[in-house]
């Protein structure tokens, strides 16, 4: 069993990730990560799904896939190179004692403070989820008081599109 994104382009119609959603249900499925926009076409959103499943699997899950009439083109972007991103707000409470501690580590990660409190500092990450687990491993110590993960995004590496992809 390995992870793989699977890169999704869908019509941009009302109930469109329900019947995405509830296809991966029907099969037992768990998405580990689902992150949905729209592209440069506002009539085109695209899904990017984290699935573990060995290569059998994945296959038989883009097959069911282009079975829903919205579904326009499928890529698991695990067999190309691609480069893919996640963002997290991390919110950590913070002191005056802390404070010094906490943006030394969030300067090590190139990360950025977008809100300080009185008792609490807000983080921004982007990076891959390593980068963003090791960040949150090294901030719990001080005390994570809310935490947001975005699901992974992904495009193709170069010139390649999905869109012209077989």
């Amino acid at each position: 069993m390995q992870s793989h994104t699977l890169s999704i382009l869908v019509e941009n119609h009302y109930g469109v990730l329900t019947r995405v959603a509830a296809l991966f249900a029907r099969r037992g499925y768990n998405i580990d990560s689902l992150a949905v926009g729209m592209t440069e076409d506002p009539d085109v959103s695209r899904m990017t799904i984290v699935v573990y499943g060995d290569d059998a699997v994945i296959e038989q899950v883009i097959k069911q896939l282009y079975k829903l009439i919205e579904v326009i083109k499928v890529v698991d972007l695990s067999k190309e190179e691609y480069v893919d991103r996640e963002l997290a707000l991390i919110k950590v409470a913070a002191t005056s004692e802390t404070r010094a501690d906490i943006l030394q580590i969030v300067e090590i990660f190139r990360a950025k403070v977008v809100d300080v409190g009185a008792n609490t500092m807000m983080i921004e990450i982007t990076g891959g989820s390593e980068k963003i687990s090791a960040l949150e491993k090294l901030l719990r110590p001080f005390g994570i008081k809310e935490l947001a993960r975005t699901g992974k995004v992904g495009l193709l590496r170069g010139p390649k599109d999905i869109s012209k992809e077989k």
